[in-house]
């Protein structure tokens, strides 16, 4: 599979087959993958938690906050959790403005997703959370703050890709089957 074909097959997933365990060491490869991406000034200020035990994901769940433009849908779905997640916090020893860090963490998350796309699974980048109520449940040094959570898992939903008209609505959204429906700017509109 091509890296566009990856791309193509990578989307926000808030539906999991729950029965399909992630193993730590799929996470620990994924880790892997971003470990050896760029870094600005090549700092490498990231860390990761992977979260892949019962107990593990029942400390991170209750603290996300899923598909906000989606407020009449309950996210994920009960029994349909993902299987796994992975925490990652900026290390503020190595930098104390957590700020900085942010494209490191844009290239990681992608990169992480990618790899899980390629093996199979999916999953969802949640920047909606409770950073402190993680931190503790996780039991995080102080000097750990976390910035994103990437949930991983099985995809067990269809979502599909439709282009925008100019000028509509990109907002996401889900038809009377459960079907989510993703709108994306045409080409034509976001080139300048």
């Amino acid at each position: 599979m091509g890296i566009y074909d990856l791309v193509l097959k990578n989307r926000s997933y808030r539906s999991f087959d729950a029965a399909h365990a992630v193993t730590e060491e799929e996470l620990r490869t994924f880790v892997e993958a971003a470990r050896i991406c760029p870094s600005a000034a090549n700092r490498q200020p990231l860390r990761y938690r992977p979260c892949c035990t019962p107990e593990d994901m029942k400390k991170v769940l209750p603290h996300t906050k899923w598909a906000a433009a989606l407020p009449k849908w309950h996210f994920p779905p009960e029994g349909h959790e993902p299987t796994a997640a992975i925490v990652i916090c900026h290390d503020k020893t190595v930098n104390p403005a957590e700020n900085t860090s942010a494209t490191d963490v844009g290239i990681a998350a992608q990169t992480i997703l990618l790899l899980a796309a390629e093996f199979g699974l999916g999953g969802c980048m949640i920047g909606s959370f409770d950073r402190a109520g993680i931190a503790k449940d996780l039991g995080l040094a102080e000097h750990l703050a976390p910035v994103l959570i990437l949930a991983i898992g099985k995809p067990d939903e269809t979502v599909v890709l439709e282009t925008a008209g100019k000028g509509e609505s990109t907002t996401y959204f889900r038809d009377d089957k459960g079907v989510h429906h993703v709108p994306k700017r045409a080409l034509t509109d976001i080139l300048i």
